[in-house]
């Protein structure tokens, strides 16, 4: 017998201690993140938000967002920070989900989520166009940048380390990888 397909409301009856996504009719439920994990999406939202989303020491011309719900066909899933350009998405829509695909999404890797980001979110996000995905990783100190050509993503670079990068799409701006680490001592 055929499993029934995950629905929203089985989302809504996860406790508040995980994450609930839905991906080709299966429910996916991951702990929230660790220490790590938060501090890495925090630090990349300020170091990201600040030049491309507010403008202040960048070209602006973004919405950054963290965690938002995005809702793609019949999937939900809740990427750690997804953007999009503002000529795509002058504002901010006023509703509890993304109906629109992002122009950019970061996930940042943990031991429960790895495998999940990896094989069965990224597919999903190239069905959906969305140009380049950065996965981070804040144990082994990594940024990987991909960009989407035809139906898959190509890995552009690998960055490690604590200097400073540029990483497609936001290049315009040096990004310090130590502050995603939390080693700016």
């Amino acid at each position: 017998m055929a499993k029934k397909p995950a629905t929203y409301a089985d989302l809504e009856a996860l406790p508040d201690h995980v994450v609930g996504e839905i991906i080709a009719g299966e429910l996916y439920a991951s702990p929230r993140p660790s220490a790590p994990h938060v501090t890495a999406a925090s630090h990349l939202v300020m170091a990201v938000g600040g030049p491309f989303d507010l403008g202040q020491g960048g070209p602006g011309g973004w919405l950054i967002v963290f965690e938002p719900e995005l809702h793609l066909g019949a999937d939900v899933l809740v990427p750690d920070l997804a953007g999009w350009r503002r000529e795509r998405m002058p504002e901010s829509p006023k509703v509890a989900a993304f109906t629109l695909a992002p122009d950019w999404v970061c996930e940042v890797l943990s031991a429960s989520t790895r495998n999940l980001d990896r094989r069965v979110k990224l597919p999903v996000y190239a069905r959906e166009g969305v140009r380049n995905v950065w996965l981070v990783d804040p144990v082994s100190c990594t940024l990987e940048v991909f960009r989407l050509e035809a139906d898959r993503y190509t890995l552009l670079a690998t960055h490690s380390g604590p200097g400073s990068v540029r990483a497609e799409p936001f290049e315009a701006v040096a990004l310090t990888l130590a502050v995603l680490w939390d080693k700016r001592h």
